[in-house]
């Protein structure tokens, strides 16, 4: 950054700061320790050269100060200088990194996620920095901008992975970076930052960042979210409530599809063999609206817990629908099945109903053995591949408030409710049988997912 300054006593000052090897290498003097002005001969540039090393290497940003007398004829409306300062000095700056942040990087790379440093500071301050956070591990690349610009596409493809700091980078190169890892390496990419000349790779970058307090007003309208407390470790919290948000609604389609898929079985096989379905409409309308709306709202309820950040990202082509799911899915609407067709075929036998109303009394104890194999099936979803799934139930308040709802309002709709939902009163017996088989699925579910399933995760790395 330059400026001109018109003196009181007549004439112009150009005062300039920047990269210090680029503004020194514009000086031809600098200011002794006595403050007379010398000429600058290659010993003394070697050693302030030295200097700016040792700050780097230290992990300073340098900055070098140095100013020109212009000359007499100057014209404001020309063209600055870029030879001639006079060196005043050189400033190393300490940034230090926020606390958590390595642990951040550490949590990051561990969940699959590559951090990259793309920054305009020195190659030396950068290398520092990047190893202190945690970035720049042993087998890592740190190059400078005007080398990356010189590569060719088959060299990118090469360096690109490797690549881990990216030094006295342009606005161009931070683009060129994000657009090659987008389109080239099919990877879903996150940027970071504050500034204007952030503002193309924030709109290129599949989610950008901006940060809330040091961000400028364009860099936020680029940005997909803005960070309020500018803290790296919020981008963390980020990435895990987004997994946790795509794993409950994983959650929800299990329970779900389960929840469809033996009520068509039921209903189709009873209706081939028998001529009779024994969930009438309005009972699979009670099932679809607490296991819709309600058992969408227990699931989604779930908080994410540090196991998310352990696992590989899905990737731009992971498929939605697990093999993990299907697994529990197909198990369990095969468990539930049977449930129902022996309660169908030997139901009658098993209780011992005889009279007028066997049919009604025995389709209810269906309808309500159903329903309990959803409300322990919703329990078995909290999790699609731990097998303890009562673990943190009793700080989910929503959770066990939605199940205690729903067992209240199918016993008044089965006891009261009789004319509206076709039903009719059940013994203390029935109720117990229908709840013992509903509880019998949590065991068979553990027992599910014993079952090896590879999950599809596509081995991607954010960036």
């Amino acid at each position: 950054m330059s400026v001109i300054l018109e003196l009181s006593g007549g004439g112009y000052r150009a005062h300039c700061k920047g990269a210090s090897e680029v503004v020194l290498a514009a000086c031809d003097k600098f200011i002794d320790a006595r403050g007379s002005i010398v000429a600058l001969d290659n010993t003394t540039t070697n050693k302030l050269n030295d200097i700016i090393e040792t700050f780097s290497n230290e992990a300073l940003r340098t900055l070098c100060l140095a100013y020109r007398q212009m000359d007499d004829g100057f014209s404001i409306d020309e063209q600055m200088p870029l030879q001639g300062y006079t060196c005043i000095g050189i400033v190393g700056i300490k940034d230090p990194v926020r606390p958590g942040v390595r642990q951040s990087v550490a949590t990051c790379r561990s969940a699959g996620i590559a951090v990259r440093m793309v920054t305009g500071d020195n190659i030396n301050t950068a290398k520092a920095i990047a190893r202190e956070c945690g970035i720049l591990t042993e087998d890592g690349l740190a190059i400078e901008g005007a080398e990356f610009r010189q590569k060719n596409t088959e060299e990118l493809l090469e360096l690109i992975p490797k690549m881990q700091v990216l030094a006295r980078s342009s606005p161009l190169d931070k683009h060129t970076l994000v657009k090659h890892l987008r389109t080239t390496f099919n990877e879903v990419v996150a940027v970071t930052g504050d500034g204007t000349n952030d503002a193309p790779a924030l709109r290129e970058a599949d989610i950008g960042l901006a940060m809330g307090i040091a961000g400028t007003e364009v860099a936020k309208e680029s940005a997909d979210v803005v960070i309020l407390d500018d803290n790296f470790s919020t981008i963390v919290t980020v990435a895990k409530w987004g997994r946790s948000v795509y794993v409950n609604i994983q959650k929800f389609v299990q329970f779900q599809l389960t929840v469809n898929v033996v009520a068509l079985l039921v209903n189709f096989s009873s209706a081939c063999f028998t001529g009779d379905a024994p969930l009438t409409a309005v009972q699979l309308l009670w099932v679809n609206m607490i296991m819709d709306t309600l058992g969408a709202l227990a699931l989604a309820t779930e908080p994410p817990d540090d196991n998310l950040m352990k696992k590989a990202p899905v990737g731009r082509t992971g498929k939605f629908i697990t093999n993990v799911m299907w697994r529990n899915i197909l198990g369990q609407s095969l468990f539930q099945f049977a449930v129902m067709w022996y309660l169908q075929t030997q139901g009658k036998y098993l209780f011992g109903l005889e009279g007028s109303d066997t049919d009604t009394v025995l389709n209810t104890i269906i309808f309500n053995t159903f329903v309990f194999c959803q409300v322990f099936n919703e329990i078995s979803s909290r999790d699609m591949e731990a097998i303890n799934v009562l673990k943190g139930l009793q700080d989910n308040s929503i959770f066990v408030g939605i199940l205690t709802g729903t067992i209240i309002f199918q016993f008044v709709l089965v006891q009261f409710l009789g004319d509206f939902a076709n039903t009719t009163p059940l013994t203390q017996l029935q109720w117990l049988v229908s709840v013992l088989f509903g509880l019998l699925g949590m065991p068979i579910a553990a027992a599910i997912k014993l079952i090896p399933a590879e999950p599809h995760e596509e081995n991607v790395h954010p960036s």
